[in-house]
């Protein structure tokens, strides 16, 4: 058995996160609460400069990763991509 890796979706702040993080548990059948992380920009102490990370786990890959990178770039953000 595989074990899954998380999607990431970067968002530009906590506001956009926290919209798409409840987008998710809408329009999706996760596992698991999509989590919220903090990101500070490499060099950047301020605290404006900081991305925010919403973390999801699919194990059974249920979650389009199209419909992922939609909707983080309808909130100025992306879907990294490993």
């Amino acid at each position: 058995m595989t074990e899954a890796t998380p999607l990431i979706l970067v968002l530009p702040d906590r506001d956009a996160a926290e919209e798409v993080a409840a987008e998710l548990t809408d329009r999706f059948p996760l596992p698991t609460e999509p989590q919220l992380v903090r990101e500070a920009l490499a060099g950047e102490d301020d605290a404006e400069d900081a991305q925010w990370l919403v973390v999801l786990e699919d194990p059974p890959a249920t979650v389009d990763p199209v419909a992922l990178a939609s909707l983080a770039e309808e909130h100025d953000g992306w879907l990294e991509r490993s």
